[in-house]
Formats: structure tokens, C-alpha cells, sequence
């Protein structure tokens, strides 16, 4: 069981959590998983002591999962020599343009640099925090600000490139017909499309696991008529993106992220309940 402090603090820091590992990683969906595994490394080292700075933990457990996460990925660049961070200084005012960088861009930073930027401009950490996350000194860190700010601005300097579709025109098909299934009100042909061992996760609720238990998942969708659908795509894999008739039909309120496996839907991610993950993410809705 988790100890009810540690899960209060986990369910406040979840949203910070995310947008760490999103710009860490790259990737709004991968951060997801990085962040339960960092939660349960952190139910499973917590002994019940009293910590100075329990904030600063939970971010130092995330920061390491997902170097672990680009380490197993080989999407980990050198990093760099804190002995030479050390020789710069940098003003601590937050930079602006990293709150309208996307989340890929932060990728192409060092992880140092990277992380102090993130924490720093996106989540509002001081350096000191900064320096006790990434385990060097303050100056080392500052330094690492400076450095990773004057690359990010160069970045979105650049013209952004364009990605292509990377659906297949069968993935694409199934994609279609799934969204159309939930358009149409038409869940038992959606159930239909499930393989027997698909995983849904309701992203910061519950998971399930098999046909049987994932097919009462579409219930409140199909008592619902809050949502309207369009099939797309969240940096390049295919979705679900979801609207709220009551806000917008031009902006998704939040998305769900599939994967099919031989013409069959093998992985649901619905973040219904954590929209955060849609700041600063790249959703296209596929063209008719």
C-alpha cells in the first residue's frame, strides 16, 4: 500500500513530473510510463523517514528514469564536463522561449542542459534545486543554463521541419475505423478490433489488461455525447484525438494514443484524466 503522504505528493507533482520527462524524452507518451515507473521506484525506496526536500527527490527519481529511458534508447548525447560548466555564470530570469518550444525541440539539447532548462524555465525550479537534481554544483548549473538557453533559441530560430505520416496505409484504415466506430456509437465493433492481450491504460486511474476486461472501458463513451473524434496522429504514432463539444471542435481537449499489432488494437493510452500532456505536443488530425 502506499503510505498517504507519499501518494498525496505524487498525485500534486504527476502533472510537474510529466512535463519534465516529456521534454527529457521527446516524447508525451513515453513520458507517461517513465513517470509510473519512476513513482513505483519511489514507493518502493521510501522507508518512512522524514526527507528535507521531498519534491526534490521525486524529481531526482524521474531525472534518472529517463536517462535510463535514453540510454535504452541510444538517444543519450555525451554529456558534459562540470569542471568546465563551472567557469560560467548566467542571469537566473526565466527565458520565455522555452514555454513555446515543442517538446521534440528540447531533444536536441544535452541532457544537462536540457534538464536545467526545463526546470528551470518550463517548471520554475530555483538553480539550487537544479544542482541537487542533476547532482553537481550551482555554478555548474547555471552554467548549464546559460548554455542550453542560447541553443534552444537558435533552435526555434530554425524552420521547423515537416514530418510525414508514418502510418502505413492498413494502420491508417484500422485507425479509421476505429475512430469511426466511437463516431458512429458503434462500440461492439470497436470491441472487435481489440487483440486478446491488449493493455489500456485511463493514464492516472487504472490499467487493464485483456478483451474481456478492456471492452467495459467504452461504457461512458458510449453514454456520453460530451466528445467528438477525429483520427490523427501525436508526434507521428496514430490517435485518437478527442474534442469537447462544450470548449472547442478546433483544439482536442486530450487524446488517446493506440497501437495496432497485426490489423488489431494492441495498446489504448486515454489521457481523459491527465490533459496536461497535451501542452506543447504535436497533434495533426489526419487529412479526409
Amino acid at each position: 500500500m502506499i503510505p498517504q503522504d507519499l501518494e498525496t505528493r505524487l498525485a500534486v507533482l504527476r502533472p510537474q513530473l510529466h512535463r519534465y520527462c516529456a521534454r527529457m524524452v521527446g516524447s508525451t507518451v513515453d513520458a507517461e510510463d517513465i513517470v509510473q515507473d519512476a513513482c513505483l521506484k519511489a514507493v518502493a525506496a521510501w522507508d518512512g523517514a522524514d526527507l528535507a526536500n521531498p519534491d526534490g527527490w521525486l524529481f531526482r527519481i524521474a531525472h534518472n528514469t529517463a536517462l535510463d529511458f535514453l540510454r535504452r534508447r541510444r538517444r543519450l548525447p555525451m554529456a558534459e564536463d562540470p569542471e568546465v560548466l563551472e567557469t560560467s555564470a548566467v542571469a537566473p530570469t526565466p527565458d520565455p522561449g522555452a514555454a513555446i518550444a515543442s517538446i521534440r525541440t528540447f531533444l536536441r539539447l544535452p541532457p544537462l542542459q536540457r534538464s536545467a532548462v526545463v526546470m528551470k524555465d518550463v517548471i520554475g525550479h530555483s538553480l539550487e534545486e537544479i544542482a541537487e537534481i542533476n547532482g553537481i554544483s550551482p555554478p555548474a548549473a547555471k552554467s548549464a543554463l546559460q548554455r542550453g538557453r542560447a541553443s534552444l533559441r537558435a533552435f526555434l530560430d530554425e524552420p521547423e521541419d515537416a514530418e510525414a505520416p508514418a502510418l502505413t496505409a492498413e494502420t491508417r484504415r484500422r485507425l479509421v475505423a476505429y475512430v469511426d466506430g466511437f463516431r458512429a456509437g458503434d462500440f461492439d465493433a470497436v470491441r472487435a478490433m481489440l487483440a486478446e492481450d491488449v493493455r489500456l491504460d485511463l493514464v492516472s486511474r487504472l490499467s487493464r489488461t485483456g478483451k474481456s476486461q478492456v471492452g467495459d472501458y467504452y461504457g461512458r463513451y458510449a453514454e456520453s455525447r460530451q466528445w467528438a473524434f477525429a483520427p490523427g496522429l501525436v508526434e507521428g504514432r496514430p490517435a485518437m484525438l478527442v474534442y469537447d463539444r462544450d470548449v472547442s471542435l478546433d483544439q482536442p481537449a486530450y487524446f488517446v494514443a493506440l497501437t495496432f499489432r497485426d490489423g488489431q488494437v494492441a495498446d489504448i493510452r486515454d489521457f481523459l484524466l491527465a490533459r496536461y500532456a497535451t501542452e506543447g505536443v504535436r497533434m495533426e488530425e489526419l487529412a479526409p
